[in-house]
Order: C-alpha cells, then sequence, then structure tokens
C-alpha cells in the first residue's frame, strides 16, 4: 500500500484496473486506492506483469507498507503465483489506532501511538466460604496455543468484499451465515442462500437506523476539526457588507468580457481577503512547533483555501499567491479546483497547506450567516452568507430609504495567533476594499 499523502497510514482498496497477467508500463493506472483525504488514482512506475492481486476491492484499513499485490518482470511465470498468499508476502501490520489526546491544548499533532491501559489491581484476602487455614489451591499453568491473541474483528467469519457488501446492504447476520468457499469463506451465493432460506420478517421488526460506517475522509475530517476546536481558541468578529457597488462591477466586467470568463462574487471576495491579509499580515500567520520551539510564521505570499462540498465531503484546494494574480486567473483557477475536487481529482499538493480559508455559504439563499471553524494550522477562516436587499437612508435632498444589497461575513480568529483588535483591523480592511472595489484593479 502506498503512502499518497504526508498524512496517509492506511487506505482502502477501489477497483483494480489491471487483472493478473496483464502488463504494466510506466504512468499506468493499476488500482484506485480511497486515502484519507480523498479518492486518487495509483499510477505504476515500473514495467511488469501483474502476477497477484493480494487485496481484492473493497478492502479497507489496509496500512500504508502491507502487500497489495505481486508484480514480476516481464516474462515471468505468472501461474507461479496462483497460489501465492498474503503469508507468503511476510504478512500485514495493523494500521496505527488514534489515541486519546491528553493534552491537547499542549500539541497541534495528533499522537503517533496509542497508550496503554492501567493494570487492574486485584482483590486480595480470603475467598468467600473458605476459613483463612484452609490450604490456597496451588497456581495451575494453563495450556497455550502459542498462537497470538486476535482482535474482535478478526474473530469474524472470513467473507468476500462482495459478501460482506450484500450482507451489510441487507441486513444479513454475517456470523450466522456458513461459508462455502475455499477454506470456509462466505461468498455472495452463502448470503443469497441464506436470505432465501430466513423466514421473512415484519417490516416493523427491523432497526428504526441505519449504520453508515465512517470514510477515510470523514475520519479526518472529524479529526482535524475536533482538533482545531480543542486546540485553538477561537473567537468571531462579524460585520455587514454593502456589495451595491461590487455587484455593479462585476455585471460590467462579464458583460465586456465576450465570454472570455465569467466573474463570481466569491472571486471579488478571495481576492478582497488577499489584499487585507497583505494590509494585516498578522492574519497570514501560522503557529508552528519549528524544532522543538514554538514560533509564529508569517507567510509572504496569501494563498486562499477555499471550502469546497464534494460527495465524499468538505475539501479546501488552494488558489496560491493570490495577492499577485488578477480576478480573471482567481476566476479560472477556483472553476479548475472546484471540478476536480468534486471528481476527486485533487492532488495532494493542491488541497494540502494555504494561509487563509474562505468558506462560502451564499448560494443558499436560506443562510444568513454562520461561523466556521479555523482550518490548522492556519490562524483565520471566513464565513460568507447570502445576499440580501436591506433599506439603508437614501443619500438624495429628499430623503427616503434606497435598497442596498448586503451580505454578513463572519471571521473565526485563533488567539493564539492573532489578537481581537487585530481580528477587528483585518475586518475593517476587507470591508473597505469589498465596498470600494475598484481597489482590486489597481
Amino acid at each position: 500500500m502506498p503512502a499518497l499523502s504526508p498524512t496517509m497510514t492506511a487506505g482502502n482498496i477501489g477497483v483494480w484496473q489491471k487483472k493478473p497477467g496483464d502488463t504494466i508500463a510506466p504512468g499506468d493506472v493499476l488500482v484506485e486506492i480511497e486515502t484519507d483525504k480523498a479518492q486518487m488514482d495509483f499510477e505504476f512506475q515500473e514495467e511488469g506483469l501483474l502476477a497477484k492481486i493480494l487485496k481484492e476491492s473493497g478492502e479497507k484499513d489496509v496500512a500504508v507498507g502491507n502487500p497489495i499485490a505481486v508484480m514480476i518482470e516481464e516474462g515471468g511465470d505468472v501461474s507461479a503465483f496462483e497460489s501465492f498468499t498474503l503469508e507468503d508476502a511476510g504478512g500485514e501490520k495493523e494500521p496505527p489506532k488514534d489515541a486519546p489526546k491528553e493534552e491537547a491544548a499542549e500539541s497541534s499533532e495528533p499522537p503517533e501511538s496509542g497508550s496503554s491501559t492501567s493494570p487492574s489491581t486485584l482483590d486480595k484476602g480470603t475467598s468467600k466460604g473458605k476459613s483463612p487455614s484452609e490450604p490456597s489451591p496451588e497456581p495451575q499453568e494453563t495450556e497455550s496455543t502459542n498462537g497470538r491473541l486476535q482482535t474482535s474483528l478478526e474473530r469474524e467469519p472470513a467473507a468476500s468484499p462482495s459478501a460482506k457488501a450484500l450482507a451489510l446492504e441487507n441486513g444479513v447476520p454475517i456470523k450466522q451465515v456458513k461459508g462455502t468457499g475455499p477454506g470456509g469463506r462466505i461468498i455472495k451465493q452463502d448470503i443469497e442462500k441464506f436470505q432465501s432460506s430466513a423466514p421473512a420478517s415484519s417490516p416493523a421488526a427491523g432497526p428504526a437506523y441505519e449504520d453508515i460506517p465512517a470514510s477515510s475522509m470523514r475520519k479526518t475530517i472529524a479529526n482535524r476539526l475536533t482538533q482545531s476546536m480543542n486546540q485553538n481558541p477561537h473567537y468571531f468578529v462579524a460585520t455587514n457588507l454593502s456589495v451595491t457597488k461590487l455587484l455593479k462591477l462585476r455585471q460590467a466586467l462579464n458583460t465586456s468580457a465576450n465570454g472570455k470568463y465569467k466573474l463570481s462574487v466569491n472571486d471579488f471576495l478571495i481576492k478582497a481577503a488577499a489584499i487585507a491579509c497583505k494590509k494585516v499580515p498578522a492574519v497570514n500567520s501560522s503557529w508552528r512547533d519549528v524544532g522543538g520551539q514554538i514560533v509564529i510564521r508569517q507567510h509572504k505570499t496569501v494563498d486562499v483555501s477555499v471550502a469546497v462540498a464534494t460527495p465524499i465531503g468538505l475539501m479546501t484546494p488552494i488558489v496560491k499567491s493570490v495577492d499577485s494574480i488578477g480576478l480573471e486567473s482567481i476566476s479560472a483557477t477556483v472553476k479548475d479546483l472546484g471540478k476536480r475536487a468534486r471528481d476527486g481529482k485533487l492532488k495532494p499538493e493542491e488541497y494540502q497547506g494555504g494561509t487563509f480559508t474562505i468558506s462560502n455559504m451564499g448560494m443558499n439563499a436560506a443562510v444568513e450567516r454562520f461561523t466556521a471553524v479555523i482550518n490548522p494550522p492556519q490562524a483565520g477562516i471566513l464565513a460568507v452568507g447570502t445576499t440580501n436587499k436591506v433599506a439603508v437612508p437614501s443619500g438624495s435632498e429628499e430623503g427616503g430609504v434606497e435598497w442596498d444589497d448586503q451580505i454578513v461575513v463572519t471571521g473565526s480568529f485563533d488567539h493564539k495567533v492573532i489578537d481581537g483588535a487585530v481580528g477587528g483591523e483585518w475586518i475593517r480592511e476587507f470591508k473597505n476594499v469589498v465596498e470600494n472595489p475598484l481597489e482590486m484593479m489597481l
């Protein structure tokens, strides 16, 4: 199992693109692998033959470094590996387990190994019903099979991935199914036979819920956001933005583009955030542990992470060097990254890093405002609500009111890095740029 991202410790096997006996050339996609971040294609970089698949499609939590297939040189004898097993390849190791964080506030990185539990203390004294004068029975050594202790997962019956999927889908208790495959392995036909022979149950007899296994990416999102809330003291600063001028400028630019580009409101907000970060560089910073010394790293370029909802969870692809590129380039980059994020085709360097994040829910007319969780190790994130028409005093001599397009934005800042006054100053600079959008053209 290859490590396809720096944080990957285990992966799930997707669809094999090659079968035993196929020739592999450099650059060929061998198998799809679900990492802790996305579904990715594993491209093989050497020539050879695929002799044996050791981990079938659907296998989950395969530790990095564990064998998943056997490759041999071209011209080799594939049939010699027909009965080759995972044990013949050296067996497998368990993926590392997450340990509880006892002092989460002091560490920005999750622990690498679990802590052992304390040994229990045996009660001392005489046995109930026996007098102290009675001799204690002599200790006897229990027989050992010299085997390895098995976890509860290992004690589950062996079953093919398709059988497991069918059993989960139809609520079949797999431990009650007798396997007819090699070595008693449960196969798909065994599940179907069990279903046909089981008595029909009333719909009311089933559970009123469905347990959906958490994907690797969902576990990663849960761990990182829990870590962020526990270790980063959040505070929030909100303001109303008038975007009437910005919307008029956007319409004028899109009209004059003749279809060459189509700018969104979010493109302007990304640019405005970068300008504000250059004016208040303390916000464009992160909390770091460098060689055992805690430092605040102030970044010289503004790389904006843009929150994108995908079928498998939230991702934050990065628009790099926003402070030095124009609105047209920002728009094209956001569209490209967003599409590839939803297709699961992003490279690790395209979503890992960033110095500031924008999360825009403005496309949902029901969301007036919200607060966002900081994306560590960054120190700030901006939450953007929908656009509303607001009545404001008219500037004309006649008085009265006029309608203004406004957006509520809320900045979340890490108080370890950014003091409250600094966060307020950043919001003021951001508001000034958005309400005077021609500044973005300079």
